[in-house]
């Protein structure tokens, strides 16, 4: 087995190294002198539709940002009243940003600057974005947001815009316009700090990973069952995983492309363990236990009880595939449910209604296509009959794996528990 752990680091708030988790609910007490801190500002999204489950679902998201962010030195946490800010020197903001995109249950983010409770302050920064847009993205006009939840503040938010789009105006001579302007300086007044900034980056969506249980997603080198896994990770899911080699037939290049796929996965959802099933034999004897034109759904439902092993020894609740209705010839309802009969877990399948060409932007949007198609063969396309059966009977299923029992001289499930405890594991962090 090979095992791989990343260290998570936790920052001591006095020199400011590594990372650290604060809950900080006390105002800012810093000066109006103070020099501008950089920050990104973390909006949260089905999170906040919890009920009284919220805490939860925050706890749970707060960890997996600490986990993710644990590579960068510097970096603070802050979870102040449900929301999240990630302070940091600046050395890494878009790095830190590309990091927090892959971070589940994040909607958008935006690298900002905290300035002093002062309109004079918000201006001078007010006035240094729009400058250094223009020399950048040379908007042609420009408009001032300005947002006050802290209702101590003496001015409204309308006075609030008007006098900082009247001090970026004077200095910039940039025009105003408020309905469609190609710059937005957004300015957030809170009990907290003041904060503004001027872009607003797409997040993931979902659910934070982890509050969903577990599934043991059944891991092929194509193109259908990572992105499956990504799904499910997006819904809130933690993973394991099985794949399946036939040496000689298949190579080490064919392990090689599911565990780079695997650490894709990883960068998304955090660690996975990976259990490379070596599936020749009984491959070759279900070939010949039944039909042939059946051999395809025997070998899946033999997979699915590899998988319900290694999944009940996970601690998953559930197995995953990356099955479609319809995409190939042995995808048909019928044989769906003869396969899915095999085990006693459910069957999550995410892509089941997908047709290839969304699997495909999708996969490319998640960054496992180009893995996916690379040239090796996997156990999949072996042995493929001709004419695969499209409307499997579970009673000739059955009769065939009784055949299969005959000629092995064991009972399915013992074949079964040979195949997992002699199964390799491969423990990969997050990447």
């Amino acid at each position: 087995m090979t095992d791989r752990t990343s260290r998570d680091r936790k920052q001591n708030p006095e020199t400011g190294e590594g990372s650290s988790l604060r809950d900080d609910h006390q105002p800012s007490n810093r000066g109006p002198d103070r020099q501008a801190d950089q920050l990104i500002l973390l909006r949260l999204g089905e999170v906040f539709l919890k009920g009284d489950n919220r805490p939860y679902f925050i706890r749970r998201l707060a960890r997996n940002v600490q986990s993710a962010l644990s590579p960068f030195p510097g970096v603070r946490l802050e979870t102040p009243h449900g929301r999240m800010l990630v302070w940091h020197d600046g050395s890494n903001q878009e790095a830190l940003v590309a990091r927090l995109q892959q971070i589940f249950g994040l909607t958008s983010i935006s690298p900002a600057v905290s300035v002093a409770r002062d309109i004079q302050a918000m201006s001078v920064q007010a006035t240094t974005m729009a400058t250094q847009a223009m020399e950048t993205n040379a908007p042609r006009s420009f408009r001032i947001s300005a947002h006050r939840s802290d209702k101590s503040f003496p001015l409204t938010s309308p006075e609030i815009g008007k006098q900082v789009g009247s001090a970026v105006f004077d200095a910039t001579g940039l025009p105003v316009d408020l309905t469609h302007p190609d710059l937005t300086i957004e300015i957030r007044i809170t009990r907290r700090g003041v904060y503004l900034f001027d872009r607003r980056v797409r997040g993931a969506g979902g659910l934070p990973v982890g509050v969903s249980g577990r599934a043991t997603l059944l891991l092929s080198g194509g193109i259908d069952s990572p992105v499956a896994g990504w799904l499910l990770l997006k819904r809130g899911m933690r993973l394991s995983a099985v794949t399946f080699i036939s040496p000689p037939y298949t190579g080490p290049e064919a392990l090689d492309k599911v565990t780079t796929l695997t650490n894709t996965l990883t960068e998304w959802g955090g660690p996975i363990r990976l259990h490379v099933i070596r599936f020749t034999d009984v491959q070759k004897a279900l070939r010949q236990a039944g039909p042939g034109d059946l051999a395809v759904v025997l070998y899946r439902r033999t997979m699915m009880r590899v998988a319900e092993k290694v999944a009940r020894r996970e601690g998953a609740n559930a197995l995953a595939t990356g099955e479609s209705i319809g995409q190939v010839a042995s995808q048909t309802v019928e044989n769906l449910a003869a396969i899915e009969q095999a085990t006693s877990l459910p069957v999550l399948r995410p892509l089941v209604t997908y047709d290839k060409t969304e699997t495909i932007e999708l996969a490319r949007r998640i960054g496992t296509y180009e893995t996916s198609i690379l040239p090796y063969d996997d156990m999949c396309s072996l042995f493929i009959p001709k004419h695969p059966e499209t409307k499997a009977r579970v009673d000739i299923c059955q009769q065939a794996e009784q055949t299969l029992e005959q000629d092995m001289g064991q009972d399915l499930q013992a074949t079964v528990a040979k195949l997992v405890d002699e199964a390799e594991v491969i423990s990969l962090p997050r990447k």
